[in-house]
Parts: C-alpha cells; sequence; structure tokens
C-alpha cells in the first residue's frame, strides 16, 4: 500500500473534519513498515499525539480492509529517526507502565456529582477512604462514557497519596500479560504483580466473556487479594448477571460487595460537566456555548471532554477566537443528522416520556397548561425535523387545521427567544430525538 492509497482509504473511512484537519497530513513510509508495524509521519508533534490517542484503531482498520492485516501502528515526527526494533521494544514497554499509568486529572475533586451518579460516587469515596473494609469488591457498571473510569483512577490517585500500591489495567491488559507471561514462562512474575497489591483496578471486565483460561487466573488472583483484605474494583458495561460466558464462581464473587450504576446523565449535570472541565482545561466558556454543546451532544461524557479538547486545540493551535459559530464548526460533522428517519411518532413518544405527558393527552383535546406545552414542543420540533405538512400535523394532533398548527409554532419562536428554559427543553429535546437509537 503506498501513501497515496492509504489516503484514498482512511478519507472514506472517516469524517470530512478529522481527515481535514489531522488525518491527510499522515505520510506512509513504506520502506520503513513491515507487516508486524506501520510508521506514520507527521510533521507537527501536537497533531501527531492527536492522531496517535485517537486515530490508532481507524489506520489499523484501514490496513484491514486493504489487505487483512492489523500491524501495529507508530505515529511519529517527521525527520526522527527509531530502528523498527527500538519501536517495538518501546511499544512492549510502554504496554507494559500502561498498569502503573493513572490519569492525574481523574479526582474525587474534578467528578461533577448528579443524581445519576450519586450512589457510584459515594460509595468510590467510602472505597478510597477504607480500601478493603467496605464494599469488597466495588462493581461500577454503566454505559460507555458516563464516567466509570474516571471514578476507577480517583480511587486510584486517593490511594496512592496514602502511600498505597494500586495497579490500574484494563481486563484486556489483564489477558496480554497473563497470555505474554504463560508464553514466556514467567508467571512467578505474573502473580507476584497482580496479587501483592493494596489496591487492584480493573477496567472493562465484561471482556473475560468466553476467555476460559484468563477466568481461571482471575478467580485465583481475586480470591488471594480478597482474603488477604485488599481491595478490588471492577467497571463493566452491565451487571455481572448479564455478562454471559462468565462462569458462576466469578459472577457470585463479582457481586460479594456492592454493585453501583452510572446513569446518564441530566441536562443540569451536563452543564455542570462542560463547565468543571472547560475550567480544568483552562478555558473560558460562554454560557451560549455551553448550552449548545450540551444539547447537541449525546450523553457520553467522554465525548465531551473530547470537544472541549478540540476547541482548546484549535484555539491555540490555529489561533482562532473561542465563540458560537467557531465550536458549531468544530461540531458539525460530529452532529448526526439522521433527519430522514425522524417519524412523528417518534417526536410524540420522546416528548411525552420527557415532559411526562401521555401521547394520547397530546393528540386529544386537552388544554391543560402542561399539555398544551408539550402539543406546542411537538409541533415545533415536527417541523423542524421532519418534512410533514402544517395539515397532516394538524390531523395527526387531532387539531382544527393548519391555522392552529402555525399559531403554536409562532407561539414556540417567541417562547425560543424569550424563555431560556424553553430554549434549552426544546434543544435537549432535539438532540434526543435525532440520536435515538
Amino acid at each position: 500500500m503506498t501513501s497515496k492509497d492509504f489516503l484514498t482509504i482512511i478519507q472514506k473511512e472517516s469524517n470530512k473534519s478529522d481527515y481535514d484537519r489531522y488525518l491527510k497530513q499522515l505520510v506512509y513510509k513504506k520502506v520503513s513498515s513491515d507487516e508486524n508495524i506501520a510508521i506514520f509521519e507527521v510533521n507537527n508533534k501536537y497533531i501527531a499525539s492527536w492522531i496517535k490517542s485517537k486515530f490508532t484503531d481507524l489506520i489499523q482498520h484501514c490496513f484491514e480492509i486493504y489487505n487483512g492485516s492489523k500491524p501495529k501502528i507508530e505515529i511519529r515526527l517527521a525527520g526522527e529517526k527509531k530502528t523498527k526494533k527500538e519501536i517495538l521494544k518501546e511499544q512492549v514497554e510502554n504496554e507494559t507502565s500502561e498498569s502503573t499509568i493513572l490519569n492525574p486529572s481523574y479526582t474525587f475533586d474534578s467528578f461533577v456529582v448528579g443524581p445519576s451518579n450519586q450512589m457510584a460516587y459515594n460509595a468510590s469515596l467510602a472505597v478510597a477512604n477504607k480500601p478493603g473494609i467496605q464494599y469488597n469488591p466495588l462493581f461500577i457498571y454503566g454505559g460507555t462514557g458516563l464516567g466509570k473510569t474516571h471514578l476507577l483512577q480517583a480511587i486510584g490517585n486517593h490511594a496512592l497519596e496514602k502511600g498505597k500500591t494500586v495497579i490500574y489495567v484494563t481486563i484486556e491488559q489483564f489477558m496480554n500479560d497473563f497470555t505474554f507471561s504463560i508464553k514466556n514462562k514467567n508467571m512467578e512474575h505474573f502473580r507476584a504483580k497482580y496479587r501483592n497489591c493494596d489496591v487492584l483496578l480493573i477496567d472493562d471486565v465484561q471482556f473475560l466473556s468466553g476467555k476460559e483460561q484468563t477466568q481461571e487466573e482471575f478467580f485465583h488472583t481475586f480470591n488471594e487479594l480478597h482474603n488477604a483484605k485488599k481491595q478490588i474494583v471492577m467497571t463493566s458495561d452491565r451487571l455481572p448477571s448479564q455478562i454471559a460466558g462468565l462462569v458462576d464462581r466469578l459472577r457470585s464473587r463479582f457481586e460479594w460487595g456492592l454493585t453501583a450504576d452510572v446513569q446518564i446523565p441530566g441536562l443540569e449535570t451536563k452543564i455542570a460537566i462542560i463547565e468543571k472541565k472547560s475550567d480544568l482545561n483552562g478555558i473560558k466558556l460562554s454560557k451560549e456555548i455551553i448550552n449548545f454543546i450540551a444539547t447537541s451532544l449525546d450523553n457520553s461524557i467522554r465525548e465531551i471532554e473530547g470537544v472541549i479538547i478540540r476547541i482548546n486545540a484549535s484555539a491555540s493551535l490555529l489561533n482562532q477566537e473561542i465563540n458560537l459559530a467557531m465550536v458549531q464548526g468544530l461540531l458539525k460533522e460530529q452532529i448526526k443528522e439522521n433527519k430522514e428517519n425522524i417519524k412523528l411518532p417518534d417526536i410524540i413518544n420522546i416528548v411525552s416520556s420527557e415532559l411526562n405527558i401521555k401521547p394520547s393527552d397530546i393528540k386529544s383535546k386537552k388544554r391543560t397548561a402542561a399539555v398544551a406545552n408539550a402539543r406546542r414542543v411537538v409541533i415545533y420540533l415536527v417541523r423542524e425535523l421532519t418534512h410533514n405538512s402544517m395539515p397532516d400535523i394538524a390531523k395527526v394532533l387531532g387539531m382544527k387545521d393548519h391555522s392552529s398548527i402555525s399559531h403554536n409554532i409562532k407561539k414556540a419562536n417567541e417562547l425560543m427567544e424569550q424563555d431560556e428554559n424553553f430554549k434549552l427543553v426544546i434543544q435537549n429535546l432535539k438532540n434526543k430525538i435525532i440520536n435515538k437509537e
């Protein structure tokens, strides 16, 4: 594959914004590469770092499409000289050292607490203050990007401050360590590493599913630590009982302590998270920008963090002023535009659920303030997000004719200009409808 071939493939596999800003700067060094490692050069060290952290999987995917291989990916600054042997050695060292690396910004102070994560936060803080005594193991579960890893590493950072020995790994790293140790007949070192810590933090434990040999080893590691009153904390995207391919004796042990969930944050919590993350990154965002981000993105805190990093990077690297137009431009490709798939009944169901009004009431003759407001919201969003005509909407909602629809749209537009809370409700509902699963 030539550098030109690679750019052609990755342009098709990435969005236009990412390609134009970052990925088109990649130069594939075919002569220096082989089936085990693909080497790329970039002229800017910040861009190189960003590509390495965000797009390695995508680059591997492009190789898989082209020739079925998934080589290690090395992104380096143009002119930097390293042999393949040095690169592979460095990557092995990095993978090994990841078990001791915690993100210093993941602390309890930087975590935004809301109704969606209060229990998980309180349990994590209790475990951090009394490791091995309260809630052992602690099992934190919830959807992707909602803050589970932040809490996991906050426990680790707190324990390190107290002089405790901490190991933080993903379950994939644990499996890789295990496989490497078997292959190199070094299980003694592996067991010494994982069974002599004060706090073991395991991320994404659901990937143990179906890995019988690794489950056996993890079972004995778990028992050793638990019997020694050492703290075990795990995260997963689902409850232990919902992890298929997990042996019963592990599943029961995962449920010995406390299971705490992290749920999707509400709008107020999302706004607080954006304020906190922007403050930690040293950038000032206006209320208008914060509200736009909160109501335009999915509920992933990780995605919000990524956007704030992109805003900061664009402002500093491209010398741009941070204003609403700039942020809208950055997010244009990220915000999903699935309007063709949106149907009027979908909007009614989502609005009724969010505003706690029965769908049948929205389509009825009821005129209470709550029902009238919900009906107005539905009308506004249907006109904004679908191709339904005003007579079509009137027919579905049981209203007299298109003039009633027109009146409600006019009133909704007035409220959008005058009432900030109404505008937020509309924007949040619009995001939920566009990004519905």
